[in-house]
């Protein structure tokens, strides 16, 4: 009796990811549709409490009518590009600050990491204030830090108005990496430590052979998380600060028009969807090279 090869296996599992991806978007796509065909125009009340949206085109635009604004102008001017080459390029550009946070964040929560798994009193006193960092609200933390920074000038270097927005998605993405790789760093069994304690390995050669090895399965998922929320934080923080050029301050624009244009607005939010698509995708590329310790991820 023969046995699949891991390879095979592995192309298999690739398989059935992109598969169950592929039925989750029709299931979605069904049931917008099924929602908008079946419910009342004026959205399921309770009471006078509307418990779910109107069903108009003003309100749920079909999902053939939003893909069809994609490859039509952006406005009726001559030369006006497609609406998605005009959300591609401010996709682009957001994932260039997004990238940029995401950076920082892997930098800022691996060093708390390391210090937390270092000296559990630094742990005890840091991790509950990471905790409640998460709970400040982006918007009003935003333009907060878009003042800061604009006040930071140093010789010739001057303060940009998408470092104040990387900045803030790094906020965001850096509490997934700090947590993650806190309890990777902590993973090995005690075992392991104490024969490497045996060999009288100090703690440098104890977290490069052992304990950073060992953090792999939990750090590429948390970097992946890390690298959506900095999505995230990248257009709340391009909404909240007024930064141009982004796909934020698309969304901003073009809901403005929806109630001429319906379809309109959706074209940048898919393509916000796509952007954290393609954020968290890259890391799994990073992962690719660090196939060898990444036993155990799907299960951690």
């Amino acid at each position: 009796m023969t046995t699949a090869s891991p390879a095979r296996h592995t192309r298999r599992r690739g398989f059935a990811a992109w598969g169950w991806g592929l039925l989750g978007v029709l299931a979605l796509v069904a049931l917008w549709e099924g929602y908008k065909l079946l419910a009342p125009e004026d959205g399921v009340l309770v009471g006078e409490t509307r418990v779910l949206p109107r069903t108009t085109d003003l309100a749920m635009p079909h999902v053939w009518d939003m893909l069809i604004r994609l490859a039509e102008p952006v406005t009726r001017a001559d030369g006006s590009p497609p609406l998605w080459v005009a959300v591609a390029l401010a996709a682009v550009t957001t994932l260039g600050i997004a990238a940029a946070g995401w950076a920082l964040a892997v930098v800022v929560g691996l060093g708390l990491a390391l210090l937390m798994q270092r000296w559990r009193l630094v742990e005890w006193g840091l991790l509950p204030w990471i905790v409640l960092s998460q709970t400040v609200p982006l918007i009003a933390f935003a333009p907060i830090v878009r003042s800061w920074g604009s006040r930071i000038e140093i010789g010739a270097f001057e303060w940009q108005d998408w470092m104040s927005v990387a900045v803030i998605a790094s906020y965001l993405a850096f509490f997934p990496i700090a947590v993650g790789a806190l309890k990777g760093l902590q993973s090995p069994d005690r075992i392991h430590t104490e024969l490497l304690r045996t060999y009288a390995a100090g703690y440098w050669p104890t977290l490069v052979k052992l304990r950073l090895p060992a953090a792999v399965p939990y750090l590429l998922p948390a970097m992946r998380l890390g690298a959506a929320a900095a999505v995230i934080g990248a257009v709340v923080a391009e909404v909240s600060t007024g930064l141009q050029g982004g796909i934020g301050r698309l969304l901003i624009q073009f809901a403005g028009q929806a109630s001429g244009d319906p379809a309109k607005p959706w074209g940048p939010i898919f393509g916000a969807i796509v952007l954290g698509l393609v954020a968290a995708g890259s890391v799994a590329l990073l992962g690719a090279g660090l196939k060898d310790y990444r036993r155990g991820e799907a299960d951690r």
